[in-house]
């Protein structure tokens, strides 16, 4: 999966006895995740951890708060360098989490909170929401499809989450849990540089003799010391990558073209002559300049046009 399509924010409530006990998981690492959602709609992930950093009067908690701004950890859950701690989120009287899963919510699963409603955009809610339940699953080998019940789930008599906030948008608890195993199938794109080629010989030394030395020339007639030493350079450059010796009976191994090279010889000297032969209409002509300047690319690791 891609790991880093979103970043974690770690902001930690204090520790008191009714949000944050600060005791570790029982478990270690998570045994499961429960999917809540807030009950609260518009109320944002910020929104929820000033909440719970002023909560008094109850115990209540969960570890992260998802919207579509953010995913906020507001009890540490293990993602990061903290080993994960407990929250109050599943009731301890509830026993379904016993029977599934041989012990409390609390003490061995994270409790996952998404917000929704008011001006949050569901969407960019969900992905978040989506990616951090199948980020915690690859984490600690998780199977999405039977770690990740509903506090409905657990508790269905009292509790209608996290299934409401989906039905918001006419998803269910089955197509979370099938979002959840696609997003950690989801692998990143990799973009593969081309390798550069060795730039034909015949190519090389034709630039050579119809460009670059005459322009040479003109430079040292000019008295232009910087240019002439300059295109001395780029012709030497087109004879390392087509390994041409610099010196007769060498022999020269292949040397990448730089890219600068390839912009100079294509800018100044073969599009004005494609542009001169598309206006006479020479389409030999035309396709002899484009393949002269996509050897140039190839030979410098570029991709061809």
């Amino acid at each position: 999966m891609i790991k880093d399509k979103y970043p974690i924010e770690r902001r930690y409530i204090n520790k008191r006895s009714n949000v944050r006990p600060g005791t570790r998981l029982v478990s270690g690492t998570p045994g499961f995740l429960v999917a809540h959602d807030t009950g609260n709609p518009g109320a944002t992930a910020d929104n929820h951890f000033n909440y719970f950093q002023t909560l008094v009067n109850r115990s209540a908690s969960a570890q992260t708060f998802i919207d579509d701004k953010k995913i906020l950890e507001i009890i540490p859950t293990g993602t990061g360098t903290d080993p994960a701690e407990k929250a109050w989120h599943v009731l301890y009287n509830v026993t379904t989490d016993n029977k599934l899963y041989g012990d409390d919510a609390n003490d061995i699963a994270l409790g996952v909170e998404l917000c929704y409603g008011g001006k949050i955009d569901f969407k960019a809610a969900y992905g978040r929401f989506v990616w951090y339940l199948a980020y915690c699953c690859d984490k600690w080998g998780l199977n999405p499809l039977t770690h990740i019940p509903s506090h409905k789930q657990l508790d269905p008599t009292r509790k209608g989450d996290v299934d409401q906030a989906l039905a918001t948008m006419g998803k269910t608890l089955k197509d979370l849990l099938y979002d959840v195993a696609k997003e950690m199938q989801e692998q990143p794109t990799v973009i593969v540089a081309p390798i550069a080629a060795q730039l034909p010989s015949n190519v090389a030394q034709t630039l050579i003799d119809d460009y670059v030395s005459p322009a040479w020339f003109s430079a040292r007639q000019a008295g232009d010391s910087v240019a002439t030493l300059h295109l001395h350079n780029l012709a030497n450059n087109l004879r390392l990558a087509s390994c041409i010796p610099l010196q007769p009976g060498s022999i020269m191994p292949f040397t990448q073209l730089p890219k600068s090279n390839v912009q100079e010889l294509v800018f100044r000297w073969l599009s004005p002559g494609w542009m001169a032969a598309k206006v006479k209409g020479d389409k030999t002509a035309m396709s002899y300049y484009n393949n002269t300047a996509n050897h140039l690319r190839r030979a410098a690791g570029m991709p061809t046009e």
